[in-house]
């Protein structure tokens, strides 16, 4: 996969994509590449930055300038070689990710729940609703978290 795109990054990492466009004029190192039609396109190592930005900022509650100054501090004084392996590892769960999710919505067409056209009690959420809203989120701690 050459890049992510807006979509596929707000699902990933379950921002919307006003934060997205908003953290990408104020975190000078955050610049994805932009395709000919002028979409963005995600790269892997943008990906990276933008989850541990939201763990940071949102997560921890440093809010995005101090965020910001501490990834900036991670991505340029910390030990190359660990930072590198740090980011590939990320970069191949992101992968995995991303087919996981291309899987699961193939066998969906593939193979529909016949539970699904069940009717649901009022003030109940189907069981099924409840996995999609919840699968393909990623949170917690990443890119140089150590502790």
């Amino acid at each position: 996969m050459s890049g992510y795109t807006t979509g596929e990054v707000e699902e990933l990492l379950d921002l919307p994509a006003s934060t997205l466009r908003f953290w990408e004029k104020e975190v000078p190192f955050l610049a994805p590449r932009k395709d000919v039609f002028g979409r963005r396109i995600y790269s892997p190592l943008d990906l990276c930055i933008l989850s541990r930005l939201k763990f940071l900022a949102l997560k921890r509650g440093l809010g995005l300038k101090k965020a910001c100054a501490m990834l900036e501090k991670e991505l340029f004084l910390a030990d190359p070689m660990l930072k590198s392996e740090i980011i590939q590892a990320k970069i191949n769960l992101l992968s995995l990710k991303a087919e996981t999710r291309e899987i699961h919505e193939k066998l969906a067409i593939l193979h529909p729940d016949p539970a699904a056209d069940e009717p649901v009690p009022e003030g109940q959420v189907h069981p099924a609703s409840a996995a999609v809203n919840t699968a393909g989120k990623l949170d917690g701690p990443s890119l140089f978290e150590q502790e």
